[in-house]
C-alpha cells in the first residue's frame, strides 16, 4: 500500500477500468447511504427499549449523518495525500467497529458514540473519495456513470429494509446491528478496486516542478530541527491547501453551498420519520418497511434514468436546470405528505419522492464538477458533504420536537418541504442573474461598436431614402450618400 501504481491518461477513459470504479462506488453507496437509511427501521425499537421520546431517539440518525458529512473533507484529504484505497479500507474498518460496538450499547449515549460518531467517521472516509474517483474516470458519460454508482443507495435500501426488519424480528436489534457490522466490512473490498489515475490536468506545470525541486533541495540541506525545515513544511501545506480549496472563493460555489444547506435540511427527516409516520396512520410494521423498500427501488430508477436522460444531447446543457427541477418537486411532495394517511396513498408518494431524490443525488456531483472542474472535484465534494453536516444533525431532532409539541407530523413536513423549494428557487434566481449579467455587456458592446453603429446608421439612412424616393428621387439620392447628415 505504500507504493501505488497510478494509471496515466491524457483524458478520462470513459470506460475500461472505469466501470470497475463505478461498481466499487456502487457498493460503497450501499454500505454507507443505504445502511444509514435503514437505521430509521431501528427507530421504534430504540425508542421502546430505552423509553425515550422522538427528539432524543432521532439524535442517533442525526449524528451518523452529521459526522459522515462533517468529516467528508477529512476523507478527501486522506484520499489526496495517501490514496483513495487506503481511505476507503480504513473507513470500512471504523464503520464496522462502530456497528459491532453499538450492538452492546446499554443506553442511547453509547449509541451516540458508537453507531453515531465512530460509524459516521468510517462512512466519511469512504463516501466522497469513491464518488470523486468516478468523476476522474468519466467525462462524456459522467451523468450515466454517476447514476449507476449512486443507485447503490436505492438498491441497498430496497434490499436491506425488509432484511433488517426480518433480522430485528429474529435476532433483536442487537443481533441486527452485529450482522450489519459484518456486512459493512465489504467496504474494504470496495477500496481495493479504486485504482488511482493521473490525468493531464492533474500534472504540475514546469514552474511548479521547479519550485518543488528547490524546496526539496532546501529540505535536504536543512537539519530536522532547523527553522528552515518548519518554514518549508508550513509553506508546502499552505500552498497545497490553497490550490485544493481555491474554489471556495467562487461566487457560483458559494450560492451552491447556501442552497445545499436548505436542501439538506429538508431531505433528511423523511428517512427518519417515514416509518413512524406510516405506523401512526395505521400501517403495519412490514408495510412501513415496504414503503422504505419502494423508496429505495424507485430511487434506483431515478438515479439511472435521470442520469441517462441528462446525458442526451438535448438535455446535456440543461443538467443544472434538471437538478433544480428535481429538488423543487421533492419539496412539493413534502407539502402533500400530511394529507396522505393510508397505504394506498403513501405508496405513490414513496414512488414520486424516491424518483426525484435519486435524480438530484445523481446530478449533484455533475453540477459541482461543472462549477469547480475535475481537478478540485474530490475536495469540492468533501466540502459539499461537509455542508450537509449541520442540517443533517439538527433537522431530525427539530422535526421530532415539532412532533412532540404539536402532536402531529404536519408542521415538520411542511417546514422540510418549504426548505427544499427555497433551495431550488435560490439556485434558479442566481443562475438567472448570472445570465442577465452576461447578456448586458454584449448588448452594450454592440451599441459601442463603431462598425455596428455605421451599419445601423446606414440602414436607417437607406430606409429613409427608400421612403422619400417615392416622393422625390433627387432628395433620396442625397440622403443615401454615406457622408450625408441631416440638420
Amino acid at each position: 500500500m505504500a507504493k501505488i501504481n497510478r494509471a496515466r491518461s491524457t483524458s478520462p477513459p470513459d470506460g475500461g477500468w472505469g466501470w470497475m470504479i463505478v461498481a466499487g462506488c456502487f457498493l460503497v453507496t450501499i454500505c454507507t447511504r443505504a445502511v444509514t437509511r435503514c437505521i430509521s427501521i431501528f427507530f421504534v425499537e430504540f425508542q421502546t427499549y430505552f423509553t425515550q421520546d422522538y427528539a432524543q431517539t432521532a439524535w442517533i440518525h442525526s449524528i451518523v449523518d452529521c459526522v459522515t458529512m462533517l468529516c467528508a473533507p477529512l476523507g478527501s484529504v486522506v484520499s489526496n495525500h495517501l490514496s483513495c484505497q487506503v481511505g476507503i479500507m480504513l473507513g470500512g474498518l471504523l464503520a464496522s467497529t462502530g456497528l459491532i460496538l453499538g450492538s452492546f450499547a446499554t443506553s442511547l449515549k453509547h449509541l451516540y458514540l458508537t453507531l453515531g460518531v465512530l460509524t459516521g467517521l468510517g462512512f466519511a472516509l469512504c463516501y466522497s473519495p469513491a464518488i470523486a474517483m468516478v468523476g476522474k474516470y468519466f467525462s462524456r458519460r459522467k451523468a450515466l456513470a454517476y447514476g449507476i454508482a449512486m443507485s447503490g443507495s436505492g438498491i441497498g435500501t430496497f434490499i436491506l429494509a425488509p432484511v433488517v426488519q426480518l433480522l430485528i424480528e429474529q435476532f433483536s436489534w442487537r443481533g441486527a446491528l452485529l450482522i450489519l457490522g459484518g456486512f459493512v466490512l465489504n467496504l474494504c473490498v470496495c477500496g481495493a478496486l479504486m485504482r488511482p489515475i493521473t490525468l493531464e490536468e492533474d500534472r504540475t506545470t514546469p514552474e511548479q516542478n521547479h519550485v518543488c525541486r528547490i524546496q526539496k533541495q532546501d529540505f535536504k540541506q536543512a537539519s530536522p530541527c532547523s527553522t528552515l525545515t518548519k518554514e518549508w513544511v508550513q509553506s508546502c501545506l499552505c500552498c497545497s491547501l490553497q490550490q485544493e480549496y481555491s474554489f471556495l472563493l467562487m461566487s457560483d460555489f458559494v450560492v451552491l453551498a447556501i442552497s445545499i444547506l436548505f436542501m439538506a435540511y429538508g431531505c433528511s427527516p423523511l428517512f427518519v420519520y417515514l416509518v413512524p409516520y406510516a405506523l401512526s396512520v395505521g400501517v403495519s410494521h412490514q408495510q412501513a418497511a415496504f414503503l422504505m423498500s419502494i423508496l429505495g427501488v424507485i430511487d434506483i430508477i431515478g438515479n439511472i434514468t435521470f442520469g441517462w436522460l441528462t446525458d442526451r444531447r438535448c438535455l446535456k446543457n440543461y443538467q443544472y436546470v434538471c437538478y433544480l427541477f428535481a429538488v423543487g418537486l421533492d419539496g412539493l411532495c413534502y407539502l402533500c405528505l400530511p394529507m396522505l394517511q393510508s397505504l394506498s396513498l403513501l405508496v405513490p408518494f414513496s414512488c414520486t419522492f424516491g424518483y426525484f431524490d435519486g435524480a438530484y443525488v445523481t446530478l449533484m456531483p455533475v453540477v459541482t464538477a461543472e462549477i469547480v472542474g475535475t481537478t478540485s472535484l474530490s475536495s469540492a465534494l468533501g466540502v459539499v458533504c461537509f455542508l450537509h453536516a449541520v442540517p443533517y444533525l439538527v433537522s431530525p431532532p427539530i422535526a421530532g420536537w415539532l412532533v412532540d409539541t404539536t402532536g402531529s407530523y404536519t408542521a415538520a413536513f411542511l417546514l422540510c418541504g418549504l426548505s427544499m423549494i427555497f433551495s431550488s428557487l435560490l439556485l434558479g434566481f442566481a443562475r438567472l442573474v448570472k445570465k442577465m449579467k452576461k447578456t448586458r455587456p454584449r448588448f452594450l458592446a454592440k451599441e459601442s461598436d463603431p462598425k455596428l453603429q455605421l451599419w445601423a446608421n446606414g440602414s436607417v439612412a437607406y430606409s429613409v431614402a427608400s421612403e422619400l424616393d417615392q416622393k422625390d428621387g433627387e432628395s433620396a439620392a442625397i440622403i443615401a450618400e454615406p457622408g450625408y447628415t441631416s440638420t
